[in-house]
């Protein structure tokens, strides 16, 4: 009695745990396949805005039925402001009440980011389950996550969008206040409880992936010292990162024509054209907007794509909007502080999906791509056919194997294993001891170059 539980007293049910997930927590990707929606895409038109609304909203579709959802109704919706009670103006949503009645809609998908407050007044004017684009989101990562690592990482997300709309789960308790207004009513008291609850649950949860964050951090340091570079496939949601992981590694990833078919990263050694080895990873797919929830709670996963020695950046080619979806991926990619100026690491594109071009496309692009490959660092590939495959595994070999500008380094001679490490891993020129001091005239290949900084930095 009293004393602190266990890591085997949890097992133990909290009667207040029970009853906040009976209330509030339904299992994330549990939305019913039977719920008849409305996918509702707002946008305020901005000159020079590059993304097209049609194909913003056929994206928002996509999410939804990337879950089953069945979508009876889909919409654009023009504003000329942004209504702070409501995102949308007046008409907007009387025109969708009617739709909503019409068809019996359920659920009502608004393809923008809702305040609480918001989603309360919409759901109370259409009279059905309103979500935004983040908890459409964290729903399809909910239903995609099959490791404990994944599933950690989404209720983790899930959590901290949740925290802050616990006061619309509660509008309908007496919120009366007695005395001096120190005690509130019933609502009060439940919004405090769930809070703490939900506090309690980030801790623990972050703890356990700090767990798999030194897990992760061991296994590179295998790798490295093993000398395996290691390759991270990145791209938009549905580009094909997968299906090229099966072609060039032989591994069995679900590979679908479906928005988030990957969530968990999946990583293999592959031989290379020169016959070296690497490691070469696969990971989730970005989306535009992607919510800034699932980047903070997806570091630990997103980590292998900082510690990478070569990103390759899978793109459809074949879609409309394939430029607007680079310079998303590019963002979330400079937000990981992955490809930062000078400092981040390399990168190639794999200009994918060429089957799916016309002819003509695709010959204009092959020989765009022949013109400029070294300096623009693109190469037009097939996942499926295979088509251009091996051009790109040579040209991550070649890139990984060779030897960068030589630099000079000053090392203390009492650090014999860094000088030993030098001579071992890289092209050592010419050596001048100075004093205390060894100075090196070194070049290192992609892969030892990171190695060196991340060795000087320790």
């Amino acid at each position: 009695m009293g004393t602190r539980p266990t890591q085997q007293d949890d097992l133990i049910e909290d009667p207040e745990q029970v009853e906040y997930e009976k209330r509030e927590r339904r299992p994330l990707g549990t939305a019913r396949p039977a719920t008849v929606a409305a996918v509702l895409s707002p946008f305020v038109r901005v000159r020079g805005e590059e993304r097209d609304s049609d194909a913003k909203l056929a994206e928002a579709v996509g999410l939804a039925r990337a879950i089953d959802i069945d979508v009876r109704l889909a919409q654009t919706a023009p504003l000329r402001r942004v209504t702070p009670a409501t995102l949308l103006g007046k008409g907007v949503v009387a025109r969708l009440k009617d739709a909503v009645d019409e068809l019996g809609i359920g659920l009502v998908i608004v393809d923008d980011k809702l305040t609480p407050v918001q989603q309360r007044n919409l759901e109370k004017a259409w009279q059905a389950k309103v979500i935004d684009r983040t908890g459409l989101i964290l729903e399809i990562f909910g239903a995609r996550a099959r490791t404990h690592e994944g599933r950690l990482q989404v209720e983790l997300a899930a959590l901290d969008y949740q925290r802050g709309r616990l006061v619309r789960s509660w509008t309908h308790l007496e919120r009366q206040r007695g005395g001096f207004g120190f005690l509130g009513g019933p609502g009060e008291s439940q919004i405090e409880i769930d809070r703490r609850l939900i506090g309690e649950r980030i801790v623990r949860i972050k703890r356990d992936l700090e767990g798999v964050q030194r897990t992760r951090t061991i296994n590179r340091v295998g790798r490295k010292k093993a000398r395996l570079p290691t390759v991270a496939l990145v791209g938009y949601t549905n580009a094909g990162k997968s299906t090229l992981f099966n072609r060039v590694s032989g591994a069995g990833v679900v590979a679908k024509d479906l928005l988030f078919a990957t969530l968990d990263p999946t990583m293999r050694s592959i031989k290379l054209p020169n016959g070296k080895a690497c490691v070469i990873s696969d990971t989730v797919g970005f989306v535009s907007d992607l919510p800034t929830h699932l980047v903070a709670a997806f570091r630990a996963t997103l980590e292998e794509v900082v510690e990478a020695d070569l990103i390759v950046h899978v793109r459809d080619i074949s879609h409309p909007e394939s430029g607007q979806q680079r310079a998303d991926v590019e963002a979330v990619l400079q937000e990981l502080g992955a490809i930062e100026e000078g400092t981040g690491t390399p990168l190639i594109e794999a200009l994918n999906k060429i089957d799916a071009l016309s002819a003509d496309g695709r010959t204009t692009l092959q020989t765009r791509a022949a013109a400029g490959a070294e300096r623009a660092r693109q190469y037009p590939v097939s996942a499926v056919t295979g088509e251009g495959v091996d051009r790109l595994l040579e040209a991550i070999g070649t890139f990984l194997g060779q030897a960068g500008t030589a630099r000079e380094v000053s090392v203390p001679l009492s650090d014999g294993a860094t000088i030993a490490w030098l001579y071992r891993h890289g092209e050592v020129r010419n050596r001048r001891d100075d004093g205390e001091v060894a100075l090196l005239t070194v070049a290192l290949d992609a892969a030892a170059a990171a190695q060196f900084e991340r060795r000087l930095a320790r």
